[in-house]
């Protein structure tokens, strides 16, 4: 889909989409959550080993602003990218950091 083809509306979610991403902590969950893995909580803060609260905070912010989905299953909550074309916008910034 072309931007010019986007209404008001819909380039307000995506901005809000691309700055809730725009953080360094977010991204590093984000590349965990690829290839449509689901990981907890729990999981995710021992990946990047950072506090469970501060892990817990940025999923929040990436639910809230429609990045992330999440499903309970028992006691845990598993979280996982929303929508699978998200993969590529991670690529694309993975790659351009390198050059």
């Amino acid at each position: 889909m072309k931007f010019d083809k986007l209404n008001p509306e819909q380039l307000e979610k995506a901005s809000n989409m691309l700055k809730a991403i725009a953080h360094p902590v977010r991204i590093a969950i984000l590349n965990h959550l690829e290839n449509e893995k689901k990981l907890t909580v729990t999981e995710i803060h021992e990946l990047l080993q950072i506090e469970q609260s501060t892990t817990s905070h940025h999923l929040g912010i990436l639910k809230d602003k429609g990045v992330l989905a999440s499903k309970r299953d028992g006691k845990n909550t598993y979280y996982y990218l929303k929508h699978k074309d998200l993969s590529s916008i991670i690529d694309c910034v993975s790659r351009c950091a390198c050059i």
